[in-house]
């Protein structure tokens, strides 16, 4: 686990899902870090350099800061893709978001500031999506990106968008998807799908079949 100040101790509970914070200032990964002690081993990188290096296979979830010096957090994401790592990624940063992010394949898009409830929040939804296929990931990542899409940029602009038009395509192609998979659960397993998926998307267009 590591300290607040981004010392790695030892733990002494490796089932606890690993986070790894990268943002270039120190006091956010430090904040970060103590909302998230209880019940999670948490990493911190100062750069995208460090993030990189310090991420192995265990990380289950990255929280990247997007304007850092050095390499940017969209060109770590990039990386992370690119070496096939199995982690969920979400931005968590100030930079305002516009029809750029199409082309990052974050998991969720958190505006900073963000609070202890709310970062909390992002994270259980990302360790839940992986109990489901990577049709959910994806529709979950594709529905955040829609609701971060239409919260900040006016919609005669993206109705003149051919990227945003082909993701509510390829958003509804992962709802008809999805929909077989709910079929095979049971009530209680398919409403635990449904809000974790809706929850999060922030968008009341989601549709995955449940009632």
């Amino acid at each position: 686990m590591t300290d607040p100040d981004g010392d790695v101790g030892p733990s002494d509970d490796d089932a606890e899902p690993r986070v790894l914070v990268v943002d270039d200032e120190k006091r956010v990964g430090q904040a970060f870090a103590l909302w998230l002690d209880d019940g999670h081993r948490v990493e911190i990188a100062t750069s995208g350099e460090e993030g990189l290096e310090t991420l192995t296979d265990d990380v289950d979830v990255v929280l990247l800061d997007r304007h850092m010096p050095g390499l940017s957090g969209g060109e770590v994401l990039e990386r992370i893709r690119e070496a096939g790592y199995d982690c969920r990624v979400a931005m968590v940063t100030a930079v305002d978001p516009d029809l750029d992010i199409v082309d990052l394949p974050f998991d969720d898009y958190v505006s900073k500031p963000v609070d202890r409830e709310g970062l909390r929040a992002v994270i259980d939804r990302l360790l839940r999506i992986d109990q489901y296929d990577r049709r959910v990931g994806e529709l979950y990542a594709v529905g955040r990106t829609i609701a971060t899409l239409e919260a900040t940029t006016p919609l005669a602009w993206l109705d003149d968008d051919d990227r945003y038009r082909e993701l509510c395509e390829r958003r509804a192609e992962l709802e008809a998807e999805t929909r077989e998979l709910v079929g095979s659960l049971d009530a209680d397993e398919a409403s635990q799908l449904f809000e974790t998926v809706v929850g999060g998307a922030g968008s009341d267009d989601v549709d995955v079949g449940v009632e």
